[in-house]
């Protein structure tokens, strides 16, 4: 990718061009590198730190993130692609390939002397057309089949990014977790969603917890480790002799008043403890099958674990605090600073408390949760880059699943809407006037360019691939139906029968991002190193200062 250049001394329409080829050279560069990323055929980049670190990925969010980008205007480019990733959780790879197509189509116009105001005005035009389309050809989500279009869109978007094997367990898992935390009337939060990840047997036996995963265990071995239909209790009390914290000493004439005085020492935590088992007593009966779990954000000694213990209680201690939280919003119940009156509301409950030892790591599940307002997503794989793959993969399912869940609406993917669109942009030619027709062609031509890559990464005849949806969407449009890329064949397919769909969102992103951008890129006439601020603002050009030391020459001379 070429360095920043500056504009060499020779009039206006050299250093207008000069710059303008500077953006397009990035535009295409950028896109050359990420086109064969595009699709669940497309291939891998491996990206190598200076550390010697190794990733390898087809991500094009997490490739323009942490890709060396020196040049402005691809910098640029990437920025807008990852902010649209962030926001709706896919449509990076496709924002840089449309964005690099627009800038190739309207090379040829700019070359054959038209100015590019005028091509930008045709974008404007395309774009405000373009969302109109979007708007009366999305596809509403029936209520009864809402699970089974979020599975279709998490499958859609994951597979791109993992292997298809992987992504099946993956979406079923991601819907799980959106429908764990969704409620009616308010925005999906995601933070709610917990990823945890261990580094154990296959990247298949990633799967959804109901509940939270706790990164440690009981501290005493006579605890149970496995605990069904259980009360939660949350607090944040100190269940351990405390030191004190001045100089302080105790003197005593005979053994009885030691351990009288060691026995009011423990006084105040062994209270506490007691009144921890009694409230477990009462509501844990031989006849409802209850047990109970102390889950506490401070310290247990181990004289208190011992009485527990003894009561069948498992006791977790210095749990972090982000987990506390959140465990009142999976279980239930209230998390409390005492022990004091302690009753049956403020217990959460949960199906299942149970403690796994993998290697030297010992995690607690607590699953089934009541009320399920948190939840966790555990990540197993072999191996560091495969753990980092699928946690990359989950956060854009997430937000994919999130965004189609409250929007209620999908478009057909594998192609389709870009072939659709483009079909009724060239004929909606012909309702525009003037020089701006131009601009509307580019902008549908660019559109053709996520059809034609996918057909090129998966090996197929681009143009006969091409020409075919053409013809079938054509038909396909008056029935009122969609016609989409098979990848395997290169026939056609109905993509919402399929399953290939996309967020609406994303296309939208991208419609008024895109052409906005290439508007911008196409009126720079100049590229200028910038100084800094509050010094006599940017620092002039090369061929600036050649022409004001011309003119100081001249006014010497005279």
């Amino acid at each position: 990718m070429s360095n920043l250049a500056y504009v060499n001394p020779g009039g206006k329409q050299a250093m207008k061009a000069s710059a303008l080829d500077i953006n397009m050279i990035a535009a295409r560069g950028l896109q050359e590198v990420l086109k064969t990323n595009l699709g669940p055929r497309g291939t891998m980049k491996m990206l190598v730190s200076g550390a010697g670190l190794i990733k390898i990925t087809k991500d094009g969010n997490t490739l323009l993130g942490e890709m060396q980008i020196q040049h402005p205007t691809a910098a640029l480019i990437a920025r807008a692609a990852t902010a649209i990733d962030d926001i709706t959780g896919d449509g990076s790879t496709s924002t840089v390939l449309v964005i690099g197509e627009m800038m190739r189509q309207c090379e040829r116009y700019i070359q054959e002397g038209m100015h590019p105001r005028t091509l930008t005005e045709g974008f404007h035009i395309a774009r405000e057309e373009a969302l109109k389309f979007l708007q009366n050809n999305t596809i509403s989500i029936p209520k009864e089949e809402l699970r089974e279009y979020l599975t279709n869109v998490a499958r859609s978007v994951l597979c791109t990014k993992v292997n298809p094997s992987i992504s099946e367990n993956l979406a079923e898992s991601v819907v799980d977790a959106v429908y764990a935390i969704a409620e009616e009337g308010r925005d999906i939060d995601l933070h709610m969603v917990e990823v945890m990840h261990m580094r154990h047997r296959l990247s298949s036996d990633t799967r959804f917890v109901n509940g939270i995963v706790l990164d440690h265990g009981g501290r005493n071995n006579d605890m149970p480790k496995h605990l069904e239909n259980a009360y939660i209790l949350t607090c944040n009390v100190s269940l351990e002799y405390e030191r004190s914290e001045l100089t302080t000493g105790f003197y005593y004439k005979n053994p009885e008043e030691k351990a009288r005085m060691v026995g009011a020492e423990r006084k105040i935590s062994d209270d506490r403890v007691r009144q921890i088992i009694e409230l477990k007593r009462k509501v844990c009966t031989k006849e409802n099958g209850r047990t109970f779990v102390v889950i506490n954000q401070k310290g247990i000694d181990p004289i208190a674990l011992e009485m527990l213990s003894k009561e069948g209680i498992l006791a977790l201690r210095r749990a972090k605090r982000r987990n506390m939280e959140r465990l009142v919003l999976a279980c239930g119940g209230e998390a409390v600073n005492t022990t004091d009156n302690l009753s049956v509301d403020i217990l959460g409950q949960a199906g299942l408390v149970q403690e796994y030892t993998i290697g030297d790591d010992t995690y607690t599940f607590v699953e089934n949760a009541k009320i399920g307002k948190s939840c966790t997503l555990v990540v197993k794989g072999p191996n560091d880059h495969t753990i980092a793959q699928i946690k990359d993969a989950i956060r854009d399912g997430l937000r994919a699943v999130k965004n189609a869940y409250e929007s209620g609406a999908v478009v057909p993917g594998a192609g389709a809407f870009e072939v659709a669109l483009h079909d009724h942009l060239i004929r909606f030619i012909d309702t525009v006037s003037g020089k701006q027709k131009m601009g509307v062609r580019a902008y549908a031509d660019a559109m053709l360019v996520t059809p034609k890559t996918l057909a090129e990464n998966s090996g197929l005849d681009v143009q006969q691939c091409l020409i075919s949806l053409q013809e079938a969407s054509v038909t396909a449009r008056k029935q009122g139906k969609w016609v989409g890329l098979r990848l395997d064949t290169g026939d056609v397919l109905d993509p919402v029968a399929a399953g290939i769909l996309d967020v609406v969102i994303v296309k939208k992103s991208l419609i008024e991002s895109t052409g906005d951008i290439v508007a911008q890129l196409l009126l720079v006439d100049e590229i200028m190193k910038a100084g800094r601020r509050g010094a006599g603002g940017s620092l002039p050009s090369s061929n600036c200062k050649e022409r004001v030391i011309t003119e100081k020459k001249k006014k010497d001379k005279q």
